[in-house]
């Protein structure tokens, strides 16, 4: 059976060569007699995989010592009210950028925790497609010096949206304020420098691996800030100091997770990945500008290298476009309910050759019905 060409959101397309090695030791993991999802997390075989796993994901990223990574559960949503919990704890005062429909949600979540200010926001009530089509300028931000942290969403998953540069804090007047970004559906996409950043936190179905799996990465000073009232398996002191065990991990998760790891490793490591990744959504967002019945409304600067959101100018021919590309095996196209068009997720396991199809059959469907 042929597999086809799966451009969705997330949970996402996976590596190839991770799915056979997993299907090849799903009843059998290394002679151990059994599967990955039967193991005790407290066994030596669990240990070992896990082990693994943290060690490749720090080289990856070349993680500071002086941060902990943590494998937790509930995803980015859990993390919108896990954050403040763990860092709101002894000053409630919180800033945001508001760059898109991810960012909007953490906002409101955040707001039940603590002082919540919106530094800035690219926010356009009167479009009708692509509310969030930019950055704002980091000279407009009205940060607080004395605020917990400074939240970003590093990429917009939903409007296309994604910070290719960091703010450096120090020049916006505000250089004691940690970063806390939540890099979901770009994680391991390309290279970052750790140590700008207070804490990452990453929903792994995106970049990483199955739905299930939360990654954390916290500077080791951040984690006396937590509220009395955070729950003993979402403090991250307490998961840091139980080596991510404190409660049963999602060990098959984790398990997938461990293999993309090693995936990434034998393919080149990140910055391999960005130079793919690059290539890849050059191509797409060339045949998209070059059309006269796509549009992208984001501003090129600032332009997702994961998420590519287009709209058909004659929106009538919606129905068309997306039974046509399922036809050739393209799918998980339709844009998100909350902005319609759509959309073509194209992450690291997204192969050079999935999006070649998808661009030629964006140059076949116009010249059949534009």
């Amino acid at each position: 059976m042929s597999r086809a060409f799966n451009f969705s959101a997330g949970p996402a397309v996976l590596p190839e060569t991770v799915l056979q090695q997993a299907a090849a030791e799903m009843l059998d993991w290394h002679g151990s007699g059994m599967s990955v999802m039967e193991m005790s997390h407290r066994g030596p075989e669990f240990t070992s995989i896990i082990n693994k796993a943290h060690a490749d994901l720090r080289h990856l990223l070349a993680v500071p010592d002086n941060y902990k990574v943590l494998f937790m559960q509930g995803g980015a949503i859990a993390e919108n009210a896990i954050v403040p919990l763990n860092l709101l704890g002894k000053n409630p005062k919180v800033d945001f950028v508001e760059t898109g429909s991810w960012s909007t949600k953490t906002i409101a979540e955040t707001r039940r925790y603590g002082d919540v200010s919106v530094a800035a926001s690219s926010f356009d009530p009167s479009a009708t497609q692509g509310r969030y089509t930019s950055i704002p300028d980091p000279a407009s931000w009205r940060l607080r010096r004395d605020a917990a942290y400074l939240h970003l969403c590093g990429n917009e998953t939903i409007d296309g949206v994604e910070f290719h540069d960091w703010p450096d804090m120090g020049r916006l007047g505000a250089p004691e304020v940690p970063l806390a970004v939540d890099m979901s559906s770009h994680i391991l996409s390309r290279p970052i420098d750790v140590s700008k950043f207070g804490l990452i936190y990453a929903g792994a179905q995106k970049n990483i691996g199955p739905a299930g799996l939360t990654i954390v990465i916290v500077r080791e000073d951040l984690l006396d800030q937590a509220h009395a009232l955070c729950p003993s398996a979402f403090t991250y002191k307490t998961v840091a100091a139980n080596e991510s065990m404190y409660n049963t991990p999602p060990t098959y998760a984790i398990y997938i997770a461990g293999l993309v790891f090693q995936w990434i490793r034998s393919e080149g490591g990140v910055a391999a990945m960005h130079a793919r990744n690059g290539e890849k959504a050059e191509m797409l967002y060339e045949a998209i500008d070059n059309s006269e019945l796509y549009v992208n409304h984001v501003r090129r600067d600032c332009r997702s290298y994961m998420n590519v959101p287009f709209f058909l100018t004659d929106e009538r021919l919606n129905d068309a476009f997306l039974a046509g590309a399922k036809a050739r095996g393209l799918l998980q196209l339709k844009g998100h309910k909350s902005v319609g068009g759509m959309r073509a997720s194209i992450y690291n396991a997204m192969p050079v050759q999935g999006v070649e199809a998808l661009v030629q059959y964006l140059g076949e469907f116009e010249r059949e019905r534009g």
